[in-house]
C-alpha cells in the first residue's frame, strides 16, 4: 500500500482531509480514538482485499472538485483531466450558447468539471447521458453536490437524444480489450465501464463515434478518450464523418485522447 493511500484512509477514519493530518494537532477523546482506530483497521483490511481506496473513503478527486464514488460507478482518473483541458480550450471557438453532450457520463466528472469551470465565463448547456442503473445515482448525487446545471438523460448512447443536434460531444467509453490483464482493484469497478469488446477493445468506442456523428452539427467538436494503442484505430473510424483529427497526450505523456470536427 502506498503511503498516500494510508494517509487517505487515516484521514477518513479521523473525519478530516489529508492535508489536515500534517497541518494541526488532532485532539480526540478516548472514545473517539477507539472509534477512529476501528474505522482505520477496517479500511486497511478492505484495501488489502484490493478494494480501491476511493471506494473505501467514498470520494475521488478530479481537477478542482471531489466526486462521490462507490460500487457501480467508474472512478475518475487524472488522465482524463487533459481531455477536459482541451475541450475547455476549444469551447472558445464556439459562440454562446454552446450545447455539449457527455456520453457515458458515469460520476459526471467531465460534465460537472466543464459546467463548474465555465460558469460565469461561457454559456454552456450540458447533457450527461448514462444508461447504468448503478451509476446514475452517483451522477445525480454529484450534480446536486456541486450545484451545477447539468441535465441527465437515462439512455444508451446508441439511441440517446434522437433528433437532437449539439456543438460538442465528449466521451470516455469503455476501451480495454475483453480479457485484458488488469490490476486487482479494477475488478471492483463495473466491467461494462472498463471493457470495450474483444480483440482491440474498439467495439464500444465505435458505438460512441457513431453516436457523436449523429449528434454533432457541422463543425462540431468531438473528444474521445482511448488507450495508448488505439489512436490510429480511432482516427481511421473517424475519417468518414470527421476532419481535423488530432491525437493528444495525457499528463503522463501517453497518447490518451483524440479530437475531431464533424464534416
Amino acid at each position: 500500500m502506498a503511503p498516500v493511500e494510508a494517509e487517505l484512509l487515516l484521514a477518513h477514519a479521523l473525519g478530516v482531509n489529508r492535508m489536515e493530518l500534517h497541518g494541526r494537532v488532532i485532539e480526540l477523546s478516548d472514545e473517539q480514538a477507539l472509534e477512529a482506530k476501528e474505522i482505520y483497521n477496517q479500511a486497511i483490511a478492505e484495501r488489502l482485499t484490493g478494494k480501491p481506496t476511493q471506494y473505501i473513503i467514498g470520494s475521488a478527486p478530479f481537477r478542482y472538485l471531489e466526486y462521490e464514488v462507490g460500487p457501480g460507478v467508474l472512478i475518475p482518473r487524472p488522465e482524463t483531466e487533459s481531455l477536459v483541458d482541451e475541450v475547455l480550450h476549444q469551447l472558445n471557438t464556439f459562440a454562446d450558447p454552446v450545447s455539449l453532450v457527455d456520453l457515458g457520463s458515469g460520476t459526471g466528472a467531465i460534465a460537472i468539471s466543464i459546467a463548474s469551470e465555465t460558469a460565469g465565463k461561457k454559456l454552456v448547456h450540458i447533457v450527461a447521458v448514462e444508461r447504468s442503473q448503478e451509476a446514475i445515482p452517483w451522477l445525480e448525487r454529484n450534480i446536486a453536490k456541486h450545484d451545477v446545471n447539468v441535465r441527465v438523460v437515462k439512455e444508451d448512447v446508441v439511441a440517446a437524444l434522437e433528433g437532437i443536434k449539439c456543438d460538442v460531444v465528449v466521451a470516455n467509453p469503455p476501451y480495454l480489450p475483453d480479457g485484458a490483464q488488469i490490476p486487482q482493484e479494477l475488478n471492483f469497478e463495473p466491467s461494462e465501464a472498463l471493457f470495450g469488446g474483444p480483440a482491440n477493445g474498439m467495439e464500444a468506442p465505435l458505438k460512441f463515434i457513431v453516436a457523436a456523428a449523429r449528434l454533432l452539427k457541422t463543425g462540431g467538436l468531438f473528444a474521445i478518450e482511448h488507450n495508448e494503442l488505439q489512436g490510429p484505430l480511432i482516427a481511421r473510424e473517424l475519417a468518414t464523418d470527421f476532419e481535423t483529427i488530432a491525437l493528444h497526450r495525457d499528463l503522463t505523456d501517453r497518447p490518451r485522447f483524440t479530437t475531431a470536427r464533424r464534416k
